[in-house]
């Protein structure tokens, strides 16, 4: 079932507003009842519904999600996003005046997206992944010393349970 125009009115007023005891007056419920309507519309699950979509979409539309922040920071690095830049140009006998214009972002802005890009993909990192596929066997051994020049030690390995 949908809602009917004053139920609507409320819904977009709520999401507005806030408050139910104000959204229903100015959907057009009178002052006496308000706060009372306004909470019954709360818990009526069509408006419910309503107000949760139109919160989800608002949501969605002002959110940026992970692809859209590795696509802006690609376009950052590659140089394709410039940024405006408010300039004071003096006019004569002591006025200025502002002029905007636009300019390429900087080595440093593109050095950086890059550099975010590269963690987000690990292109920099100095570690190695080391995946041991069989179990780790402790060996216990005593020292066996050889005669001679150099004094090498030795153990005799033996598996320890």
């Amino acid at each position: 079932m949908g809602l009917n125009e004053k139920q609507q009115r409320f819904a977009d007023y709520y999401i507005e507003l806030g408050n139910a005891t104000q959204s229903a007056i100015k959907a057009g419920y009178s002052k006496k009842s308000a706060r009372f309507i306004g909470q019954e519309n709360l818990t009526k699950p069509n408006i419910k519904k309503y107000i949760a979509d139109k919160l989800e979409e608002m949501k969605s539309k002002r959110t940026a999600d992970g692809q859209e922040v590795l696509e802006f920071l690609a376009s950052v690095m590659r140089g394709e996003i410039d940024e405006e830049v408010i300039l004071t140009v003096g006019a004569g006998e002591g006025y200025s005046e502002i002029m905007r214009t636009r300019k390429e972002l900087s080595a440093r802005d593109r050095i950086k997206a890059a550099e975010l890009l590269g963690k987000r993909y690990t292109l920099f990192t100095d570690k190695t992944d080391l995946t041991v596929a069989e179990p780790v066997q402790i060996i216990k051994g005593e020292p066996k010393r050889y005669e001679g020049n150099h004094t090498e030690v030795k153990y005799e390995p033996k598996l320890m349970n």
